[in-house]
């Protein structure tokens, strides 16, 4: 049941696929002598798109390529911003090595899929660069040793605008993406996307659906339970729609699937998981590590942590036998602990899932007051069944 196919709206390109365009046309200039316009390139689940060229440069040593990103319709930060990739010949045996060039950050802190020190282009981005320069020296018989630096011009500037400073990511924007793929954000249409998905899960009988925050925890729900696609739910960040609508429509069982940030967000009365709009409350979440009877150290380490990916990571090196206790005291789920201790990939996926259990009930109250007597505020307009300027009646 997604959303992907809003009428009317148009989808885009994230930044990775811009630069992984970039580099393949810049890769090619560097081998072939000549850069392919409009350059085509391998994305997940078959896409093979093509983006013309806005900039080109060669030298004897090096080549650069740009691509104008084209966010379709919605409202990203850097839509029209211009993506360059320069692409340098590696030492033997050393691989696809990347650099951040103007407006592209560096990443300071721990907690973030990729590592301290390291230029700010997540996992999928790298991966799709890397398969597409092994690929090409594959074509030209070279060795697939390269060096490809992305840069942003006017970075720097935009991301003032987004939360890469606070999360320690330095002098500029993050090179992102899982799928390549813009999907455009338009709050009614989603929501009544979600709606549209309980109704038809009702309707064909489904006892058990599920709403995932996007394609990895869907293939993780679905992996676990066994669910055929009618009874998943593209909840994207409305989990207050999803939570009103089946309160209104009961289904026999619901689960929520989300990485472990998002599913911090909700345990805390957030309705709306988007980063601009809600944040995680790492000082609550070490409040909650305490009751929970994590010792001091680790609740410590908890508050200042950098993110929730980071408060997961440090309660592993607080002992596998204590994080143990910790997370399965917190969510109440016995099989989370045990999980945890013996596997930390298939204990994330259950912890998307099981945190839920625990607090999934919070934002159904219209008020909850924390212990200095504040009252959330999320949970003060949800009693109008309204949430960061989303009707989710």
């Amino acid at each position: 049941m997604s959303a992907h196919a809003q009428r009317g709206l148009r989808h885009g390109w994230t930044t990775g696929a811009c630069a992984t365009a970039a580099t393949a046309a810049a890769w090619t200039a560097l081998l072939a002598g000549e850069f392919p316009d409009p350059v085509t390139i391998a994305l997940p689940k078959g896409r093979r798109p093509s983006f013309a060229l806005a900039h080109t440069a060669r030298e004897d040593d090096a080549a650069a390529a740009g691509i104008v990103k084209d966010a379709g319709d919605d409202p990203d930060v850097t839509h029209g911003a211009l993506v360059l990739a320069t692409v340098r010949r590696g030492r033997p045996g050393t691989g696809v090595t990347f650099r951040a060039g103007e407006g592209v950050g560096t990443v300071t802190k721990p907690g973030l899929p990729v590592a301290v020190g390291e230029p700010a282009i997540n996992p999928v981005p790298r991966r799709l660069m890397t398969e597409a320069v092994t690929r090409l020296a594959e074509a030209y018989g070279a060795a697939a040793d390269a060096v490809v630096e992305i840069a942003i011009p006017g970075g720097a500037e935009l991301a003032r605008g987004t939360w890469n400073p606070r999360l320690g990511i330095v002098g500029g924007l993050s090179v992102l993406g899982t799928t390549g793929v813009v999907v455009p954000y338009s709050c009614s249409a989603w929501i009544d996307s979600i709606r549209r998905g309980v109704d038809v899960a009702r309707a064909t009988g489904c006892t058990h659906v599920g709403a995932t925050t996007g394609s990895t925890s869907e293939a993780t729900v679905r992996g676990l339970y066994g669910l055929p696609e009618e009874a998943m739910l593209d909840m994207g960040d409305f989990a207050g729609a999803v939570l009103k609508y089946v309160r209104r429509h009961p289904l026999p069982h619901l689960t929520i699937g989300g990485g472990i940030g998002k599913m911090v967000k909700l345990g805390d009365g957030h309705l709306d998981l988007h980063s601009k709009r809600s944040q995680v409350d790492l000082p609550g979440l070490a409040t909650l590590v305490a009751d929970a009877g994590g010792g001091t150290a680790l609740t410590a380490a908890v508050q200042d942590a950098n993110t929730a990916l980071d408060v997961l990571g440090r309660d592993v090196g607080d002992g596998r036998r204590g994080g143990r206790r910790t997370f399965g005291r917190l969510t109440r789920c016995s099989r989370l602990a045990r999980d945890y201790g013996r596997t930390t990939v298939h204990a994330e996926a259950m912890i998307k899932l099981a945190m839920i259990r625990l607090m999934a009930a919070r934002p159904t109250s219209h008020r909850r007051a924390y212990p200095d007597g504040r009252t959330h505020p999320t949970e003060r307009s949800t009693a109008s069944g309204q949430y960061n300027g989303c009707h989710a009646a």
